[in-house]
């Protein structure tokens, strides 16, 4: 009787009645607590809703109960706190985290299960510091290697991108935090990203730049996406109806909320009736300027609930919105099955190592100069390691990707503790501060003298390992500006030539998100291609380093051997960075290795490039219908002397036809076991018919050329192991 009594108080105090508290229950039906949830709110506390409070928090309805949607940037792990209203550090002394690889690293592994402990390791992250959102991962193509954003992104192929965000988001997803799968779409350039137009062939547009965004949602049921800065036939794509409204929302069937990129919304009636739902961080350039004014002053804040109020906008546009936003609420921070997580612990720093191991890529290795197990480095007396990135910390800057960590293990560190008194070091060049929009002034007589000693002390050394590449300075890798040229900056390339005529025996290794110019290759025995390792780094790359681990990361990107190779270029500037803030795509659907396939342009390294210390012998393939699949089944044997892992990539090659091809277009992939000298396995590697349509701009649909299809099985699309070829009908 007292319970009961205690229980009417409580929802007479509310105005609740104890006949309707659907939404109480988090066991009900989802579309049922929605349903009744919006019953209860009133117009301005929809409104609410559709909005930040703060920087990184949209409003729930306390009155109900409902709690607000806490969000945070990824991809890469959780971003430091912030203050509630200001972009700076909150100073919390509990936020430091770990930094996991980046995500041209994670598409290097080619290694759906790792995908998938990668995202079920950062969102019990997220979950523990109380986050419902994380803004990540993206799956953006990189059409050009100066994109200053790339190294968030999973390389230049739509499937390969689209495959390995799924398992990542779904893994996330199952912990009860929400990937915000971005930037959709488009966004390709930081070069104009805010007001850029970007003209693409209606077939580009659905064959390369949408799928991997339509496959994260087809297959791992994203929760929330984040709409791009850039323009699509002159709309922005934060407010697009065309493209999120009829593609996405309709078309694709999506049931998600569609927040826009920091400061991406610019007109109320486009953002009411273009298919936003959440609107962030307007009247700021998505990073440094404050806003006088607040946030119910937002485009979806009081201009829309006027709208709405004079009957402009109808109240089912409203509610359609706030539907979606409950929706992730439901799914996220009300969800009753959300994980607690946990932060930094070791079986984190684990997973973070064995992404980098897998994401490293071995580029040279003449006369198996790596790896520096002990009987081969015991002739080495003094080992020199020279750069900068050996010492730098590569968790800092980039912009949004930012990153406060409770540790990172940096390459010499490793080095040091594992070779002791044999290594030395010498800086050799420096780059400055990481600093979002400016770039740091350099002393040339600094630079000189860095380059001198390194050049002195490399008179004394038996082997040197290079350490530099890229970092994530303003116009390196970073948000907010591309790269301004082809060549690795701070006079590396120079450094490590002069390196090389002094002593032969060198190992270049590079970090960085985007290919580079490499004039030195003849001249070097070794080049290991790291992306960014994130905490581990150290381990990571000295693991790989002295064979503890043999290498197994491809690359997914091409590697051109000059800048002037990439196929947009030939277009000049219409075709990048833009004239007039129009970008045209002329290079259609020729984008990365399709280009240099096709139209026998040799790379300096293809695309799913990546050498081993062990060797690997390929069975004929076999491939066969099964339903509406093919099946191609290849068995690979370690024909080497040590273990190690392979990828297996099968491309296809469509029937002759009036349309435009690409000469091969990866289809499927799979990566086998950890196999030992001798041992072999079997893979299955299954393409649904439907990965070979084709888009047709007469019909604006999707269609099949019937006829045989010839699977190309390789180590990579230059390296074709055997093919098969499948009668499609």
């Amino acid at each position: 009787m007292k319970k009961t009594f205690i229980l009417a108080t409580l929802l007479a105090f509310t105005g609740l009645t104890a006949s309707a508290q659907t939404y109480l229950n988090p066991n009900a039906p989802i579309e049922e607590r929605i349903k009744d949830a919006l019953s209860r709110m009133t117009t301005h506390e929809k409104i609410k809703m559709l909005h930040a409070q703060s920087k990184f928090t949209s409003a729930g309805v306390p009155r109900l109960g409902i709690r607000q949607l806490n969000m945070d940037d990824g991809p890469h792990g959780v971003r430091e706190e912030l203050e509630w209203n200001t972009w700076n550090p909150a100073r919390w002394t509990n936020d430091s985290i770990v930094a996991f690889p980046s995500l041209t690293c994670l598409a290097s592994t080619w290694n759906r299960d790792l995908s998938d402990a990668y995202g079920n390791a950062v969102s019990e992250e997220f979950a523990f510091r109380g986050k419902d959102i994380m803004l990540g991962p993206g799956v953006n193509i990189q059409r050009t290697p100066l994109n200053g954003r790339a190294f968030e992104y999973m390389g230049e192929d739509p499937y390969l991108a689209g495959e390995m965000a799924v398992p990542y988001i779904k893994a996330a997803q199952a912990n009860g935090v929400a990937c915000c799968l971005k930037h959709f779409v488009l966004n390709d350039q930081e070069i104009d990203r805010f007001g850029v137009n970007v003209n693409v062939s209606e077939r580009a547009m659905r064959e390369i730049y949408l799928r991997p965004f339509q496959k994260a949602v087809d297959q791992a049921h994203v929760y929330t996406i984040m709409g791009s800065y850039n323009m699509w036939k002159n709309v922005h794509c934060c407010h697009n109806d065309e493209l999120l409204n009829g593609i996405l929302k309709k078309e694709w069937n999506w049931d998600g909320a569609l927040i826009s990129d920091w400061g991406g919304t610019t007109n109320t009636m486009e953002a009411a009736l273009g298919g936003l739902d959440i609107e962030m961080g307007t009247y700021t350039d998505g990073k440094t300027k404050e806003s006088n004014f607040g946030y119910d002053d937002y485009y979806l804040g009081n201009p829309f609930e006027k709208l709405i109020k004079e009957g402009k906008i109808p109240m089912s546009v409203l509610d359609e919105k706030v539907s979606r936003v409950l929706r992730v609420i439901f799914r996220t921070a009300m969800n009753p099955n959300k994980v607690i997580g946990n932060q930094c612990s070791e079986t984190h720093y684990d997973v973070c190592r064995q992404i980098g191991e897998e994401g490293i890529v071995l580029l040279k290795n003449d006369k198996n100069i790596l790896p520096l197990n002990p009987s081969k480095y015991k002739k080495y007396s003094q080992i020199l390691v020279v750069g900068e990135n050996a010492t730098r910390s590569l968790t800092q800057g980039g912009g949004s990707s930012e990153l406060k960590t409770l540790r990172d293990i940096s390459p010499l560190e490793e080095l040091q503790r594992q070779y002791e008194q044999m290594i030395m070091y010498a800086q050799g060049y420096y780059s400055g501060r990481a600093m979002y929009d400016h770039v740091d002034r350099l002393n040339p007589q600094k630079q000189d003298s860095l380059k001198a000693e390194a050049l002195e002390m490399a008179k004394g050394a038996d082997l040197i390992i290079f350490i530099g590449g890229l970092n994530k300075n303003t116009r390196q890798d970073c948000e907010n500006g591309d790269r301004e040229g082809y060549d690795l900056p701070y006079g590396q390339n120079e450094l490590i030539s002069e390196l090389a005529k002094i002593q032969k025996n060198i190992v270049v290794v590079t970090f960085g998100g985007n290919p580079y110019n490499m004039p030195w290759l003849k001249e070097v025995a070794g080049v290991v291609h790291c992306w960014y390792l994130g905490s581990e780094a150290g381990k990571a790359l000295v693991n790989v380093l002295n064979g503890t681990v043999s290498p197994s990361g491809k690359l997914p990107v091409t590697f051109a051997q000059k800048y002037e190779d990439y196929p947009y270029v030939q277009y000049g500037q219409e075709a990048y960075p833009g004239v007039n803030k129009q970008v045209y795509y002329k290079e259609d659907i020729f984008v990365g290795y399709r280009h240099f396939t096709t139209n026998n342009v040799k790379p300096l390294f293809p695309f799913g490039f990546g050498l081993s210390y062990t060797t690997f012998a390929y069975g004929k393939p076999t491939a066969t219908m099964e339903g509406n699949n093919i099946v191609v089944k290849t068995t690979i044997t370690n024909t080497g002397k040590v273990a190690g892992k392979e990828v297996a990539q099968v491309y296809s090659s469509a029937p002759q036809s009036d349309l435009p091809r690409p000469s091969k277009e990866l289809k499927g992939f799979a990566k086998t076991k950890l196999l030992e000298p001798g041992e072999s396995e079997t893979l299955r590697i299954t393409i649904p018919k439907n990965e070979l349509n084709y888009y047709d701009e007469t019909t604006h649909g999707w269609a099949l050329t019937t006829g045989t299809y010839t699977f190309h099985v390789g180590a990579n699309v230059d390296d074709i192991k055997g093919k098969v070829e499948v009668e499609v009908k």
